[in-house]
């Protein structure tokens, strides 16, 4: 079984880049697999998770070849020949492994095909619940099954089958349900609807508009009139933010820390975390900026300091729900307390994320309550050196690796496999960090000869 091993470091002075954004990788691998052409995909990230959605749409008739890759992981760069919108039937039952973006946003998609397939994925994917995509999709006139042993669970049964297009008003705020509901309404007759209680990230959107197709917004309602088919273009997937908050936190709660993260994703509905570290104290800059492909982009300069707890803001919650875990080992480094609230959907992530955040904080001596919905941190408590458990998860795996930085003593955690999910490169990078490396290359990801 594999593990992180860290050790205390005493300052951060680096610059990295992250892998490509795992939001818009999996975005890319079905918008291009659906477009009319062929172009080239750069800085997909080769997770496990989106190297399963990639092998979905292949496994419906989209052809994509491999110009370079991460060895040992998979594609970064390939150029994708689209199908024009017409899918073809798979051979067998798809497997979205750990992804509940890859499942949701399939769903919407294989919904309004015509033929039958079926959704699977792993132990952790098929306990979290599906009913908020099924309603929606329901009502377009789709008819899906859910067939785990937990109800609204997957395996999904879907039976394709013409649509019809709805105005639907989202009762939780969801970027993966609009999303699926959005790519299900390209294939109706009219126009799809879909009112956010809230805003969520736009990246399906921003990247159906870079593919040619027209989307309006009106408030917090988005329109798609159907039958338009996506125009194959050349695409690049920038950093992906929600892995750069991990050495996000680490420069800006180590007071004489400066590190460097280039070409990151800005989008403005996923730099939430920068607006909450700054609050803390931290001194966030971005150096330089433009836009990519329809996606804000720039490089952070962070620079770190004493850190002082804050509350994080209702309507945050949405936008910081992949950074919760992280932002809650800053707020066990500031003096004060940190509330999160409002944030009951982190119990139904890869694992429930507020009582894992809360079982390890209090194993490395952290004074945290649990809520119903959050949690509030008690910080500035020496953190002490523990054998931790990643449960599995991904972002508790990389959160608590980032907590052993700060900790007197050894920090173990166990089974950390599962940070391929999301970040392949991160071991080269924490051990780059704890090694006190600061040239650029110790932290450049290994790359194909191709």
């Amino acid at each position: 079984m594999s593990s992180f091993h860290v050790k205390a470091i005493r300052s951060l002075q680096a610059e990295l880049s992250v892998p490509g954004d795992k939001s818009m990788s999996h975005r890319a691998a079905i918008i291009a697999g659906l477009a009319d052409g062929q172009g080239v995909v750069t800085n997909f990230l080769p997770s496990e998770d989106c190297i399963n959605t990639l092998h979905a749409m292949a496994a419906l008739g989209v052809a994509y070849e491999v110009l370079e890759e991460m060895p040992g992981f998979g594609p970064t760069v390939m150029r994708i020949h689209g199908l024009k919108g017409e899918l073809q039937a798979p051979s067998k039952e798809i497997d979205c492994g750990n992804s509940g973006t890859g499942m949701r946003l399939l769903a919407g998609l294989l919904a309004a095909q015509p033929f039958e397939s079926t959704l699977f994925g792993d132990e952790s994917l098929s306990s979290r619940p599906m009913g908020r995509v099924i309603t929606p999709l329901s009502q377009m006139g789709a008819k899906i099954e859910a067939q785990g042993e937990k109800p609204g669970c997957a395996p999904l049964k879907i039976y394709g089958q013409k649509l019809k297009p709805i105005h639907y008003e989202m009762p939780v705020a969801s970027a993966q349900v609009k999303s699926a509901v959005l790519l299900a309404g390209l294939f109706c007759e009219g126009e799809t609807t879909v009112v956010q209680p809230a805003d969520t990230r736009d990246h399906t959107e921003r990247m159906l508009e870079a593919f040619g197709v027209k989307t309006q917004r009106e408030g917090q309602a988005i329109h798609l009139q159907g039958g338009q088919i996506p125009q194959a273009r050349d695409f690049r997937v920038p950093g992906d933010i929600s892995s750069a908050a991990f050495w996000i936190v680490a420069a800006s709660a180590m007071p004489g820390s400066r590190l460097l993260i280039r070409h990151v994703g800005l989008n403005p509905t996923r730099t939430a975390i920068i607006e909450v570290m700054r609050r803390m104290g931290a001194t966030i800059n971005v150096v330089s900026s433009g836009s990519l492909d329809g996606e804000p982009i720039g490089d952070l300069e962070i620079c770190g300091a004493a850190l002082t707890g804050t509350e994080i803001y209702p309507e945050e919650v949405p936008n910081l729900i992949d950074e919760i875990p992280v932002i809650s080992v800053a707020a066990a480094m500031a003096q004060g307390k940190t509330q999160i609230r409002n944030a009951k959907e982190l119990r139904v992530k890869e694992t429930d994320r507020i009582t894992t955040v809360v079982k390890n904080l209090r194993l490395m001596g952290g004074e945290v309550e649990e809520f119903e919905d959050g949690m509030e941190i008690t910080g500035g408590h020496p953190l002490r050196g523990a054998t931790l458990q990643s449960y599995g998860d991904h972002r508790i795996a990389m959160a608590f690796a980032i907590a052993g930085l700060f900790a007197q003593g050894e920090t173990v955690i166990e089974n950390t496999a599962c940070v391929n999910t999301s970040y392949p490169g991160f071991v080269k990078h924490l051990q780059a960090v704890m090694n006190h490396e600061t040239d650029p290359a110790a932290y450049e990801l290994p790359k194909s000869a191709h």
